[in-house]
C-alpha cells in the first residue's frame, strides 16, 4: 500500500505511540506517501481530539519527522475534520494542510461509532439511522470544504444493518460525492471492528467505481502495529472493482499515482 493518508497521534487522546513508530512502521511496509491527520479541534467532543493550542506542536512533530526521513518516505499533514452542524470551526479552514478529511461521527450529538453509546441503537429506528447518517454525508460533500470522505460507511461499525438496500440510501451521497470532485477512501479501521471489512464495503464500492469516483488508503492507525495491518486485503478490494491509481495530496492540490 503505496499511500496512507489517514492516521492519528497522541494528541487526539484516544491513540497510542509515538509520531516516529508510526512512520518507521509505514516506512517497514514499503509506503511511499503516508499523512497524519488528527481529528481537528472543535467545540463538542473535546476529550476525543487535539485543541487549536497543540496545533504548532502537531505542525512542529511533522516538520521534524520530513526532515528526518525526507529520502525515506513522504510526510504528509492533514486533519479529519467532524462535520457536524453548528460546530464547525472556520479556523480549521485556515491551518496549513496537504488535504482535509470530512466524517461523520455524529448524528445530532450522538456518537454513534463509540461503544459507551451503543444502547441509543435500541432506541432507533436502523433505516432511519441508516438515512440520517448518508444525509449528513450528502451533506459534508456539498459543502465544498473536505478534498476525501472518511469511512464512508462508519454507520455498519456495530453490524447494525438496514433492511433497506445499502445502495438505495447512499446513492445521493455517492452523487453529492462525485459533484464536489471528492476521494473516497478505502479505510481498514472496519476490520479492526464488530463488522469485520473494509469501509466502504462491496455495494457501495460498486456504486464508487461505477460513479468513477477516486479513490485512496487509509490505516486509520491509532497505534503504531495498526499501520498497513490489512493492506493486502484494502489494495485487493480496490483492485477487484478496477482501481489501479489511488489519490495523493499536497497543498490540497491532488495528483492519481499507479499503486
Amino acid at each position: 500500500m503505496i499511500v496512507d493518508l489517514h492516521n492519528h497521534t497522541t494528541l487526539c487522546n484516544h491513540a497510542t505511540g509515538e509520531m516516529e513508530e508510526y512512520l518507521l512502521r509505514a516506512i517497514e511496509k514499503g509506503t511511499m506517501y503516508f499523512g497524519f491527520s488528527e481529528h481537528a479541534p472543535m467545540d463538542f467532543d473535546k476529550g476525543y481530539r487535539m485543541r487549536f493550542d497543540q496545533v504548532p506542536l502537531y505542525e512542529a512533530q511533522i516538520e521534524r519527522l520530513q526532515r528526518r526521513y525526507w529520502d525515506r518516505i513522504t510526510l504528509l499533514k492533514g486533519y479529519e475534520v467532524d462535520y457536524l452542524e453548528g460546530h464547525i470551526d472556520s479556523r480549521i479552514f485556515e491551518l496549513d494542510a496537504d488535504y482535509l478529511i470530512g466524517s461523520v461521527h455524529f448524528l445530532q450529538k450522538w456518537g454513534f461509532d463509540n461503544p459507551e453509546f451503543i444502547g441509543e441503537y435500541a432506541n432507533r429506528d436502523i433505516d432511519t439511522i441508516w438515512q440520517e447518517y448518508f444525509d449528513a454525508i450528502t451533506a459534508m460533500a456539498q459543502s465544498g470544504l473536505f478534498d476525501i470522505v472518511g469511512h464512508l460507511d462508519l454507520i455498519k461499525v456495530f453490524k447494525f444493518l438496514p433492511k433497506k438496500d445499502i445502495r438505495l440510501i447512499a446513492k445521493d451521497a455517492i452523487a453529492a460525492i462525485k459533484e464536489a470532485d471528492m476521494v473516497i477512501e478505502l479505510n481498514m479501521a472496519g476490520y479492526r471492528k464488530p463488522i469485520e471489512e473494509a469501509y466502504p464495503g462491496d455495494k457501495l464500492m460498486e456504486l464508487i467505481a461505477e460513479a468513477d469516483i477516486p479513490i485512496t488508503f487509509a490505516s486509520d492507525a491509532h497505534a503504531p502495529d495498526q499501520v498497513g495491518l490489512f493492506s493486502d486485503k484494502l489494495v485487493a478490494l480496490a483492485r477487484r472493482f478496477g482501481y489501479d491509481r489511488c489519490a495523493v495530496f499536497r497543498e490540497r492540490e491532488r495528483a492519481l499515482i499507479k499503486f
